[in-house]
């Protein structure tokens, strides 16, 4: 960690924060569409999440695709982020995430894994995790969001779990290894129900538009006929 002047002469520390950013599914609940491409006010999410995790001061963001990556590729190409193809996205989403925490070059102190399909995500929520992260239990190395008694996303844990899980079999991935060291988890209790929001089903995009007022909307080029 580095450190940083306060503005009244002192020292705190600085987290050093790279980022993954899972955007290699299929949407099969979706008409096998790239769900992150979905638009909200003419944006796509994953702009909107890479816009989050600039905003908040992130210093490394890889990206990670697999499905519709050459659909996807051009939305995020303008950001300086590090692409990567999973070659097998069907193996599912650990897969994705080993492929992007190994392709992290910078020393890092903490990860976020986001997901590339959470709508209402904002510089404010990222910055907010990383502060809970900042104040986390002694002994903690992984925070998460818990909204009602429910986990949200995104997650952001050390840099220590992100080398344990390259370094363990192929199946390992941060919710396993969570699963097996419950006692390093801690919760970041709040309210702010953005955490919770992400979008996999048709029933998920009506209950955006009650919920919230706004309508999520296929770019012209993947909109129904």
């Amino acid at each position: 960690m580095g450190c940083i002047l306060k503005g009244g002469g002192g020292l705190y520390s600085r987290v050093v924060v790279g980022a993954v950013l899972l955007a290699a599914g299929s949407g099969s609940r979706l008409g096998h569409k790239p769900k992150c491409l979905l638009e909200l006010g003419g944006v796509p999410l994953i702009r909107r999440q890479l816009i989050a995790l600039s905003g908040a001061g992130v210093d490394e963001v890889v990206v990670v695709l697999g499905h519709h990556a050459d659909q996807i590729e051009p939305a995020v190409m303008s950001f300086p982020v590090t692409l990567v193809r999973n070659p097998q996205p069907d193996d599912g989403q650990v897969s994705s995430q080993r492929l992007g925490l190994a392709a992290l070059a910078g020393k890092l102190d903490a990860v976020i894994v986001a997901l590339a399909d959470q709508p209402m995500i904002n510089a404010q929520d990222i910055t907010a995790l990383i502060g809970a992260f900042k104040k986390r239990p002694q002994g903690s190395d992984v925070v998460y969001p818990e909204v009602g008694g429910q986990r949200g996303n995104p997650v952001i844990f050390s840099n220590d779990v992100r080398e344990q899980i390259l370094a363990g079999q192929a199946q390992l991935g941060c919710r396993q290894w969570q699963a097996a060291n419950p006692q390093a988890v801690a919760p970041f209790v709040t309210d702010n129900r953005r955490y919770r929001v992400d979008i996999d089903t048709p029933e998920d995009l009506r209950r955006f538009a009650a919920d919230t007022g706004h309508t999520l909307r296929w770019p012209a080029a993947l909109a129904p006929a």
